[in-house]
């Protein structure tokens, strides 16, 4: 069977897709990996795949642009002939979806956070709500990564004979990820995400000032990409004003985010949205406590005061009264947090629990296609 996986970045598919990918290959399965070419592109086809380069742009909602990426996509699945087609992130969602049924090509999509579509309203989110409304309504299935997503998404997009499931997010290889023990007794909060304002990063720098009066040791860190060409982006000015102050020590980018986090106490993540972190999914397999917002997504990460703690979503005082209980917590009670969020990652975020459901959906749409 040909696959093709469409996905915004190479990035993306080769940090969070791998898995299915490698059990779909070794299923005797063709993999096309199909994304705007990045440094990543080329682990993909070592790992197995067939990379085709497309154009898109990821931050905009120029219609002719997008109207370009549905032609792009329409042209491949064309060449290509998949037998089915993964799409990921929103405009692969709609536009590769619209691309595909045109040619009656089968399409699986995930819904990975419902994002800025319905955190704002407005003209855009409006038009973006009727396309994933034309869209979906050629979808074999949808996957949501939550409860309330999906609940949301079917409550402002009526799409009564959708079939849908949950995953719990992208999952995780528990191979990669071991459980190491807190060090120090000073606290190191470690912030990890995009920087844009929707991650909550401006509670997080505030929060921090507040701490820092009253835990004048503790230390805040914050590691991330910039993004100043988002809409909601963090400008550089004020990350620099804040390392400069001592207030987070800003520590850039990484491919490699375990060696931060096994020098952290505690991971935080202030996020207004999300559909399943996986910052926080690595954080809690090695073992550190969380602290998170009451929100969709960071909510099912946190099993409230046994693996972490819970905050109100743009409260900068609310994170700090729960940063400043985990500074009083005992290096014992930590760890006890730590072991239990590995525990609930083994129980319910495994990598394994996605393939299987992947694996299981695939060959039911595919025998009912055959049988029609």
């Amino acid at each position: 069977m040909t696959i093709a996986v469409t996905v915004n970045t190479s990035w993306n598919i080769y940090n969070f897709r791998m898995g299915l990918i490698r059990a779909l290959l070794k299923q005797g399965n063709k993999i096309i990996a199909i994304a705007p070419q990045d440094d990543y592109s080329k682990n993909l086809v070592e790992d197995g795949c067939q990379f085709v380069p497309i154009v898109m742009d990821n931050t905009g909602s120029n219609p002719f642009k997008d109207y370009s990426l549905y032609r792009q996509l329409k042209r491949i699945y064309k060449d290509q002939k998949p037998d089915i087609v993964f799409h990921y992130t929103v405009k692969p969602n709609i536009y590769g979806t619209l691309a595909a049924y045109e040619l009656k090509i089968p399409v699986i999509n995930n819904v990975s956070g419902l994002g800025t579509v319905f955190l704002n309203k407005g003209i855009a989110s409006f038009v973006a709500k009727k396309l994933y409304q034309k869209a979906f309504s050629h979808a074999e299935l949808v996957f949501f990564q939550n409860s309330d997503d999906h609940q949301l998404f079917l409550m402002e997009i009526p799409l009564p004979n959708l079939q849908t499931d949950l995953l719990p997010g992208s999952g995780i290889n528990l191979s990669e990820f071991s459980v190491s023990p807190i060090i120090g007794e000073e606290k190191v909060f470690l912030m990890i995400a995009r920087l844009i304002k929707d991650k909550g990063v401006l509670e997080y720098l505030e929060a921090a000032e507040l701490t820092l009066k009253k835990y004048p040791k503790s230390k805040f860190q914050l590691l991330g990409k910039l993004d100043p060409n988002h809409a909601r982006g963090i400008p550089e000015s004020i990350i620099s004003e804040a390392h400069n102050n001592s207030i987070v020590k800003y520590l850039g980018e990484t491919d490699d985010v375990k060696p931060y986090i096994e020098k952290a106490t505690c991971v935080v993540l202030p996020s207004y949205r999300e559909g399943t972190p996986r910052t926080l999914l690595e954080a809690a397999a090695i073992g550190r406590p969380i602290i998170t917002t009451n929100v969709a997504g960071c909510k099912e990460v946190v099993s409230e005061g046994e693996t972490g703690l819970l905050c109100e979503e743009r409260n900068a005082l609310d994170l700090s009264e729960k940063i400043n209980t985990i500074c009083e917590m005992p290096q014992k009670e930590l760890s006890v947090m730590g072991k239990n969020g590995r525990q609930l990652i083994e129980s319910k975020f495994d990598e394994q629990i996605v393939i299987n459901q992947y694996l299981k959906h695939l060959s039911n749409i595919m025998n009912q296609l055959q049988a029609e």
